[in-house]
């Protein structure tokens, strides 16, 4: 009987012990693959988090670059709305000055319409005069009335010649037709020198021959002394060469210059512009 217990004691303990490491292995295959999942879940985690992250700075990314876009078009549009303003302002100051041009330019025509009213008359007054001794042109607007030095003056003389007061007089009549124009009347001669005990040179000459020709329009012709100057431009503004007799005579001469009064043409100018 003690030898039949003895041997399921030992029986007992041998299966006890072999079940012991069957679930031991079992344990630990148990616990290997949970190790392994928990490796690999790790490893999810970690790549899932880079994943997100990744995922992150794009979306910040493109939200900066959306900002920057939407701040792009803000300002084009106000640069588009900045150059609209610019441009409509730039075509309002073109206009302006297309009609400003305009209105000159109507002005500048009716003061040529003047002239050539004005260079018509004295013409037709002067016509029964010699080419030689009486010219008329019109040089930028202005009308110049040139006479000959035979004409007007004795040589080496400051004293206007009877003929010379017959063409003044025609001169006149125009001229006190049209208050508007002013008179500048011009002595010139030519570089033979003069020495006189009443004139000292050419300067002098040609000072007095025209501050004469104004007396006589004054005095005889009732032209205003207001609207007459009187200058001596001697032998420094020559119209042909000095060498020759015939040039010498074309450089004797007195030139009338006939022209609109400032403040009326200024006024004439302004209305153009209203």
């Amino acid at each position: 009987m003690k030898k039949v217990f003895v041997f399921a004691a030992a029986a007992a303990l041998t299966l006890s012990s072999c079940v012991s490491k069957q679930k031991y292995v079992e344990l630990e295959e148990m616990q290997k693959a949970t190790s392994d999942k928990l490796s690999n879940t790790k490893m999810e985690l970690a790549a899932a988090t880079a994943e997100k992250n990744a995922q992150a700075a794009e979306l910040a990314s493109l939200r900066a670059t959306s900002s920057d876009l939407m701040k792009q078009v803000g300002d084009l549009t106000r640069m588009s709305a900045t150059n609209a303003e610019n441009m409509e302002k730039t075509l309002e100051s073109i206009n302006e000055k297309e009609v400003t041009i305009t209105n000159l330019q109507d002005a500048m025509n009716r003061k040529d319409s003047v002239t050539l009213a004005l260079v018509t008359s004295l013409k037709g007054a002067l016509g029964d005069m010699n080419d030689e001794d009486v010219q008329i042109s019109v040089e930028k607007g202005v009308v110049y009335v040139n006479l000959s030095d035979k004409l007007m003056f004795r040589p080496g003389s400051a004293y206007v010649s009877k003929d010379a007061k017959t063409v003044l007089g025609k001169v006149a009549k125009i001229m006190a037709a049209k208050p508007t124009l002013e008179i500048l009347v011009e002595g010139h001669t030519d570089t033979d020198p003069i020495a006189t005990d009443c004139i000292k040179d050419n300067w002098e000459l040609s000072t007095r021959r025209a501050t004469n020709i104004v007396r006589v329009l004054q005095n005889d012709f009732e032209i205003a002394p207001e609207r007459m100057s009187a200058a001596g431009r001697g032998e420094y503004i020559p119209v042909a060469s000095n060498d020759t007799r015939e040039g010498r005579a074309a450089n004797r001469r007195t030139r009338i210059v006939v022209l609109p009064k400032l403040d009326e043409f200024n006024k004439m100018i302004e209305e153009g512009l209203k």
